[in-house]
């Protein structure tokens, strides 16, 4: 995994009632990992402000590699890989520090979709907000799937 391809990086606390019976955070935790660097990315670097539109998860995914322990110092690497006109993918990359470095422990990905919630549908991804994903990102052409 190249952690080069990610600008954005964040800090998680493992908490204790994350844990499961052996001592490992257990495997539905992963997506509020996931849910906790992105909503710090979507505050820092895309700002979002609506109170009547924002994000839902359309889909995800996650590949368990190593597992997350107590102490671990765990650090989340968040990425958006494709913009589309009402969705987005969101890619994560979870370590922990070792001394010989970062070791990847699970990779995952989110289908993000811009909702409104008064219209109870989809809606466009906000212009503002698209320029701020595209321009941190240094996105491609082949990953703005999307025509104005």
């Amino acid at each position: 995994m190249n952690l080069d391809l990610f600008n954005y990086k964040t800090y998680i606390p493992v908490r204790f009632g994350d844990l499961n019976a052996f001592g490992f955070v257990n495997n539905d935790i992963y997506l509020t990992y996931f849910e906790i660097a992105h909503t710090e990315y979507w505050k820092k670097i895309i700002q979002w402000e609506s109170k009547t539109q924002g994000i839902i998860i359309g889909k995800a995914e996650i590949n368990y590699i190593k597992p997350i322990e107590f102490v671990n110092e765990v650090y989340a690497y968040v990425r958006t890989a494709r913009i589309g006109n009402c969705s987005f993918d969101v890619e994560y990359v979870l370590t922990i520090q070792k001394p010989e470095g970062e070791v990847v422990c699970t990779t995952g990905k989110t289908v993000c979709v811009f909702y409104d919630f008064a219209e109870g549908k989809p809606a466009a991804i906000p212009e503002v907000q698209r320029e701020k994903m595209i321009a941190f990102e240094a996105l491609s052409e082949e990953n703005i799937l999307y025509k104005m």
